[in-house]
């Protein structure tokens, strides 16, 4: 009798695909973009406790006669110094930044996920009063609130995130639809599961893609939003110490006595950068989630 071989069956592995952060830092370009918005946060962050070590004057202090090239980079337009009122400048920016961001974010997501989930009426209230605030313009609607209720750092965090709510709303909402419509979603709803755990839960771990590259996109206009309100003499307020508004004060001199803007606008324009090369790396990566690892 002739022995039979038994089928043999081939397993072939598939490896599962890398995380999101892993694919964004696996390119040379988040690396480049990682490394300029890490130079210029640890900058922002030790500036401030740096100050007396490095110039041996506060920013607020008079040390010589207006736009003079005196110390590493001159006096300001009172006489201050450029390097002190420098380092002490870009944490607020950074933090202010930050915070409108945040606000934005939370507003957005959650309009976008329950106008996404509840639809019908829930859905077109959201979305028509997003509408409303898109139309009007966001320097208009920042001039108005802070003209009214004054150039306070909460007046500037608040405005700025409720700028950015609509458009983090219309992301966010668009990334839902996508997902509700899963199976594991709806096998949530067959077990009674609370609505806020299904969103929490579910929804929200499955569009983090999305977010992220809006996180990044909205920090970069609240760091203009911030620096230009200061510019235009509606942000910090004098004598603080704050790069848009240094900008401002020493621009009259700038053919003169040019680091005082030099200083923060190269600060603005490499923080701008790197987050934008973040942000870009963030979009391919999360492009690629889906894309299949097996080999």
């Amino acid at each position: 009798m002739t022995a039979v071989d038994s089928p043999q069956i081939i397993i072939t592995e598939t490896k599962a695909p890398p995380g999101l952060i892993r694919r964004l830092v696996a390119q040379r370009q988040a690396k480049i973009g990682i490394g300029l918005t890490a130079a210029v946060v640890l900058f922002a962050l030790a500036g401030p406790l740096l100050l007396p070590l490095i110039t041996g004057f506060t920013s607020t202090e008079f040390t010589g006669r207006p736009f003079r090239p005196d110390g590493l980079f001159g006096t300001d337009n009172l006489g201050r110094d450029v390097l002190s009122r420098f380092l002490d400048g870009g944490l607020r920016l950074l933090t202010y930044s930050a915070l409108a961001t945040l606000l934005g974010m939370a507003l957005g997501v959650l309009a976008g996920m329950t106008a996404a989930y509840q639809g019908g009426r829930v859905d077109s209230l959201i979305m028509r009063s997003n509408d409303v605030l898109l139309a009007l313009p966001s320097l208009v609607f920042a001039l108005l609130a802070i003209t009214v209720l004054g150039p306070e750092g909460w007046v500037l965090v608040a405005v700025i995130g409720i700028t950015h709510a609509p458009r983090i709303a219309r992301v966010t909402r668009s990334a839902t639809v996508d997902v509700i419509t899963e199976d594991f979603i709806r096998a949530a709803e067959m077990y009674a599961v609370p609505r806020w755990k299904i969103l929490v839960q579910d929804v929200l771990p499955n569009i983090t893609g999305p977010l992220m590259v809006e996180l990044g996109l909205r920090m970069t206009y609240s760091i203009g939003a911030v620096a230009s309100l200061s510019f235009l003499g509606l942000g910090m307020q004098p004598p603080t110490a704050d790069w848009g508004l240094m900008i401002n004060e020493n621009r009259i001199a700038l053919v003169v006595q040019p680091w005082g803007v030099i200083l923060p606008v190269l600060a603005i324009a490499v923080l701008t950068v790197g987050i934008n090369l973040i942000t870009d790396s963030l979009a391919r990566a999360a492009a690629n989630s889906n894309v299949g690892a097996t080999k």
